[in-house]
């Protein structure tokens, strides 16, 4: 078994699979995420020549970024392209199926860079209860009293650190072993698939920026910065390697635009009420980053009709260092508004569509009832 490139406190050693248990596993299984975490493990393996040609300084760094994306995670964007790629005709015992589940696992590492620039823009302090790698990096220089500000020190080796696992996710599809041709295939949904991501990062911003407090704002950014690259793009890449009809793509595309705004939905509702020992997160995180979401925009829609002293009040403590107490005052204005129902709501009708498109599509009839599963799992979750 090949040691990870990090050494950190803590980090427990992937599980290494066999060449058939790697392609066995059933999405949304322990044995599917330490599947695509063997195939990371792996990866990450073959980069470790070239790092220490660079030195210590960048061993630390790649270190980091194999740590942060082993550390957990339900690896749902690998699972999804799998997924896609069964339902599209895709033989998990066939020759081609490492290769394919390859592929899937790089999206863990757009995931990495994603994460690792979010927690930079919403200042976050941790991550899945560990310290943001923008943080980790500050405590570094810190504790050896290096030179200059220690929080700029942390946010630009973050910064670095996820523009190497975008880099990287490149380098692990192209060295996947897929074909000339699935590659071909895969490269434009692959590239719309980036470009959405970034484009929809940069909504959230300029959403926060410029106070855009409509729903039909926070539903766009929904669609682009999560829904585009959690969901729809995943299934539709796994579509692309198994050259699937246009049929299968649309209602791939249906289904992973409604699940995936569901998805956040979820997430903006556990945001404000989830329990942080679950989420991993600080309670009401989403309130004191003053984060524009569905919730808070339905929210303020409704109490600019019924209640302007409700409006003022979110209006004024949004984006605020929020004590305990005003967070539950905060969520207590916004269940009274409605605004949960509302979202609940919101939820349901996408969810049922969603699954009505896919029900309704030529994908296996294994890969639709996957699809259903996994859809409850991520609309109803608790973290």
């Amino acid at each position: 078994m090949e040691a990870p490139l990090s050494a950190g406190s803590g980090t427990q050693t992937p599980h290494r699979t066999s060449a058939a248990e790697l392609v066995a596993p059933q999405p949304g299984t322990p044995a599917f995420v330490a599947a695509v975490e063997d195939a990371l493990t792996r990866f990450f393996a073959t980069r470790r020549e070239l790092v220490e040609q660079l030195g210590p300084v960048f061993v630390e760094a790649a270190d980091a970024l194999e740590l942060f994306v082993l550390r957990g995670g339900k690896r749902t964007r690998p699972a999804f392209a799998w997924t896609g790629w069964l339902g599209a005709g895709g033989d998990a015992g066939g020759p081609d199926a490492g290769a394919v589940l390859t592929a899937c696992s790089a999206l863990e590492l757009v995931q990495a860079c994603a994460l690792i620039h979010d927690d930079i823009i919403d200042s976050s302090r941790t991550r899945r209860r560990f310290p943001t790698v923008h943080v980790d990096f500050e405590q570094r220089h810190r504790d050896r009293a290096w030179a200059g500000d220690s929080a700029h020190f942390g946010a630009s080796v973050a910064i670095l650190v996820g523009d190497l696992a975008l880099a990287w996710a490149d380098d692990m599809v192209h060295a996947s072993g897929l074909d000339p041709a699935a590659i071909a295939r895969f490269a434009p949904v692959w590239a719309g698939m980036r470009t959405e991501v970034l484009g929809g990062q940069l909504l959230d911003i300029h959403g926060e920026a410029g106070a855009d407090e409509s729903v039909e704002a926070a539903l766009r950014i929904n669609r682009y910065k999560t829904a585009a690259y959690t969901v729809e793009r995943p299934l539709h890449l796994g579509a692309a390697i198994a050259d699937a009809d246009e049929g299968l793509v649309e209602a791939y595309r249906t289904f992973g635009t409604d699940i995936g705004i569901a998805f956040q939905l979820r997430d903006d509702l556990l945001g404000v009420f989830g329990d942080p020992a679950v989420t991993g997160k600080p309670s009401g995180d989403d309130l004191r980053e003053g984060k524009r979401t569905v919730l808070l925009a339905e929210a303020l829609a409704r109490a600019d009709e019924a209640d302007p002293a409700a409006a003022k009040l979110l209006r004024t403590s949004i984006g605020t260092d929020l004590a305990p107490e005003e967070v539950a005052r905060l969520r207590a204005v916004i269940t009274d508004l409605g605004a949960v129902d509302e979202v609940e709501r919101r939820i349901t009708e996408l969810t049922d569509a969603g699954l009505a498109a896919i029900e309704s599509s030529t994908a296996t009839p294994v890969a639709k009832e996957r699809l259903r599963a996994m859809a409850l799992a991520a609309t109803k979750r608790t973290a």
